[in-house]
């Protein structure tokens, strides 16, 4: 039995992935930390989790606690994780993986010394409709990839107008800005669709002026195959421009979608126009944790996502914001 500790029980476990771990066989939650131990007791009773701690290392010492989920900010992914792995006990790590590509190859070189696997959160790399999309392309439907397209264009919160600023956009915790956290998932699905980025070009500015990350971010990237792919993300548009779209061109046709909304998947070609469901689970992060948790128990398929996949996508992302960060002296 894999018995599941989570470090930082707040927003995104309570539906993406908390409640996944009892619904995966021989796998169930036994223990959850918070820093604020109310909180961290009221999510317990919810949850019906047996054990509480308002301290990391109290969780990571608990003898029947033998996996653990870090679910905090970015900012402290590097420390729990290897304080984890010195215990003795396999990790996974919601996304990003940590603040920086640096701090993902400490973690990775941990998991060699300690010869423990970490995981990581991109859990797109499991879902049926994500699958999907990466089946019609290896079985030609679209013939050979050319590019893909994303765009991400989201208004700014009231919060943010007001000054009271979430962690999302602050460096010293996130890594940088909104892009970190959104762009992530889409940079990673990339490299499950393509494999490693080879060339990156870039711009991110500031506009909207409510804080000092990055708020608009254009990016191309080049992969094996001469397959390119361009983003445009923007966290200060207008509520009327609101999007998210993403489309892979062919030289036989074209799949559009969101990365998301989980749009309908269109698949357009010289046979016509299809559509398929873009399943989005009650429990989004479910299919990665029973990968993960078959893994532990002995079973012979691999995980998707791993340190070493996720670690890729972090120096990409390093790569796009770097000139702005350097030129700013903004550290992180």
């Amino acid at each position: 039995m894999i018995n599941w500790g989570i470090i930082g029980c707040g927003k995104v476990t309570e539906l993406k992935s908390g409640p996944a771990f009892n619904k995966v066989e021989n796998s169930r939650l036994v223990a959850v930390m918070r820093r604020n131990r109310e909180l961290a007791e009221d999510y317990a009773r919810r949850h019906n989790v047996p054990k509480v701690y308002s301290s990391a290392e109290a969780l990571i010492g608990d003898r029947e606690v033998n996996a653990v989920y870090v679910a905090t900010p970015p900012g402290s992914h590097r420390e729990y994780a290897l304080k984890a792995l010195q215990a003795g006990k396999p990790v996974y790590i919601e996304k990003p993986m940590a603040l920086n590509y640096r701090e993902c190859e400490e973690i990775n070189e941990a998991s060699v010394k300690y010869n423990l696997p970490v995981y990581v959160a991109y859990y797109r790399r499991t879902l049926p409709g994500f699958l999907k999309i990466k089946s019609l392309i290896e079985s030609g439907e679209i013939g050979k990839p050319r590019f893909a397209v994303f765009h991400i264009f989201n208004f700014q919160s009231e919060d943010e107008k007001a000054g009271r600023l979430p962690w999302r956009v602050m460096p010293e915790i996130s890594g940088a800005g909104h892009f970190f956290d959104l762009a992530s998932h889409q940079l990673d699905y990339l490299d499950f669709l393509f494999g490693p980025v080879r060339e990156i070009s870039s711009l991110a500015i500031n506009q909207g002026g409510l804080y000092k990350a990055e708020d608009f971010v254009s990016a191309s990237f080049l992969f094996d195959k001469n397959i390119a792919a361009t983003g445009i993300w923007s966290f200060s548009a207008p509520r009327e421009a609101n999007r998210d779209t993403f489309e892979v061109i062919g030289e036989k046709g074209l799949i559009k979608t969101s990365t998301f909304t989980y749009d309908p998947i269109i698949l357009t070609n010289g046979d016509g126009t299809k559509e398929y469901v873009n399943e989005r689970p009650e429990n989004i992060q479910f299919y990665l944790i029973e990968q993960i948790v078959k893994a532990l128990s002995g079973g012979p398929d691999k995980v998707v996502s791993t340190g070493i996949t996720a670690a890729r996508t972090s120096r990409v992302m390093d790569e796009v914001v770097k000139k702005y960060y350097e030129t700013n002296e903004i550290r992180k």
